[in-house]
């Protein structure tokens, strides 16, 4: 496993390509989704975990290797935390859909057992993959295609990791040609420079984080508001124009 994991610098544009075909059927193909983030990892990995150490409030949090899933999947403990804070936030958004930290990480496992092992990549991994649903309350986006389109996008500065561009990328034109009046290219960019401008993500204290107010949050951490997003009708969001909705479909 280690030897994967520290020799995995290059890319996999086939399985790449097979996944980005998978999830333009199904945008809720997880599998396909770390399947594309597998294939164009590229050393985001090493270099997100050597950029973490390259300060104290990293080295630390480094050192300490605190898992967050457990974290995020008490539910118990988030709904003692303030109304209005980031933890309460995200408890709604899961609980809202039925989602948890767990199960995204066995979504994970299902393309390979490797991001279990005990590796300090193998954790930054899972540090990067457990904050997904995290980074959707801070940034804004809900779960619906341009909301996931938008959250890869402003994940890519973040990490550097090629997959969400390409995810951000090919979601993002599919979606602006299915609604050609809307700004959804925009809507994407924006998502992009968003996640360019804001704080390093990757460093936060994910507990402390998780009982501040979520307004103060997002202008502690220059988390701009998803404004061309918002513009897009709710109803629209997932490809749907608004004059194909109720649309009889043909026997």
């Amino acid at each position: 496993m280690t030897e994967t994991l520290l020799s995995r610098i290059g890319y996999d544009f086939g399985a790449a390509a097979r996944g980005i075909g998978r999830l333009m059927n199904n945008k809720e193909d997880t599998k396909a989704v770390f399947e594309i983030m597998r294939a164009l990892s590229g050393r985001s990995i090493p270099n997100g975990y050597a950029r973490l150490l390259r300060s104290q409030e990293g080295g630390r949090i480094a050192y300490d290797r605190v898992e967050l899933q457990p974290i995020l999947d008490d539910h118990e403990t988030l709904a003692k935390l303030p109304e209005g804070s980031v933890g309460r936030a995200y408890l709604a958004f899961v609980q809202g859909r039925k989602i948890s930290a767990e199960g995204l990480a066995e979504e994970s496992r299902a393309t390979g057992n490797e991001i279990d092992s005990l590796h300090p990549f193998a954790w930054y991994g899972r540090r990067m993959r457990d904050v997904h649903d995290l980074w959707h309350v801070l940034s804004g986006y809900q779960t619906d295609a341009l909301g996931e389109a938008c959250v890869v996008s402003f994940s890519f500065p973040q990490t550097r990791s090629l997959g969400f561009a390409l995810i951000g990328f090919a979601a993002g034109r599919e979606l602006q040609r299915i609604l050609p009046g809307r700004p959804v290219i925009k809507a994407v960019w924006q998502a992009y420079q968003n996640g360019r401008k804001a704080a390093w993500l990757p460093v936060q204290h994910y507990e402390r984080l998780l009982a501040e107010p979520l307004d103060a949050a997002r202008k502690r951490l220059n988390i701009a508001p998803p404004t061309y997003y918002l513009e897009i009708p709710a109803s629209e969001r997932d490809g749907v124009p608004a004059n194909l909705k109720g649309t009889p479909v043909a026997a």
